[in-house]
């Protein structure tokens, strides 16, 4: 009888861990989401499993990717990953710990319940909920206070997106015309090339870091090389008219 009641909790144990597996490896199904915001939760995968496979990703010693201890306190650990972009240092951090007497369910809940987020991250200033999708999928607008050695004007950044959309009560202007498909954004990144105090900051001490990317559905078939054309042409132009109406302002 002992023998079969071991057998069946190490079976237990398998199927436990057969479905914890299945669970992550949701995340890398190709199956299709269905529903009104299909589009985000398509988005909320990509990212999951990106951030699962960062969360996955070794740490020891011998790892191949440069993670380094830089905090260790009893079971608790510390990595980073050292990595800047444009001279900026976006280090991806990692914290692994053990803490008795909690599920994994639990502390998972605490971490993402949006009303008690400001009695833990003593970061936060404000957390409005925007919009709450389902159960566990919500927009938030997250105030943080200014942390030393960070200050107000050390980051600067704006963003414009634009998308086509399609509305029934806006007709073409004419029969001959298409519904041009287009995605735009621009990206603008104050860029300081002193260490003035910002009170002495003139035009000379700052910068402003452009990035403009465009996708055009040109609303029916045209020849690559037509398209390809047009853009060569338009795309330079269109630029140079928007910085010297702005400088000429």
């Amino acid at each position: 009888m002992g023998d079969s009641n071991t057998d069946e909790k190490v079976s237990e144990n398998e199927d436990n861990k057969e479905k914890q597996i299945n669970t992550l490896n949701l995340l890398l199904s190709n199956e299709p989401i269905n529903g009104p915001n299909s589009a985000f939760f398509e988005e909320v995968r990509l990212v999951a499993n990106q951030q699962l496979q960062h969360a996955l990703a070794d740490v020891s010693k011998n790892n191949t990717e440069g993670w380094e201890l830089f905090v260790e306190d009893g079971n608790l650990k510390m990595y980073k990953l050292e990595n800047e972009i444009d001279g900026i240092v976006i280090d991806p951090l990692k914290a692994l710990h053990c803490i008795d007497g909690v599920t994994a369910r639990e502390f998972i809940d605490i971490f993402f319940d949006p009303f008690i987020k400001q009695e833990w991250d003593d970061t936060i200033q404000s957390c409005v909920i925007i919009e709450q999708l389902s159960p566990d999928s919500v927009f938030l607008h997250q105030v943080h206070r200014r942390i030393w050695p960070t200050a107000t004007h050390a980051f600067d950044a704006w963003m414009v997106c634009n998308k086509s959309t399609n509305r029934e009560d806006v007709e073409l202007s004419s029969s001959s015309a298409v519904r041009v498909k287009f995605t735009i954004a621009m990206l603008c990144q104050t860029i300081l090339k002193s260490n003035k105090p910002i009170e002495q900051l003139t035009r000379d001490d700052v910068q402003c870091r452009i990035v403009y990317v465009a996708e055009v559905h040109p609303g029916g078939w045209v020849p690559k090389i037509g398209v390809r054309q047009v853009y060569k042409k338009e795309y330079p132009k269109f630029y140079e008219h928007l910085v010297n109406m702005f400088m000429t302002k």
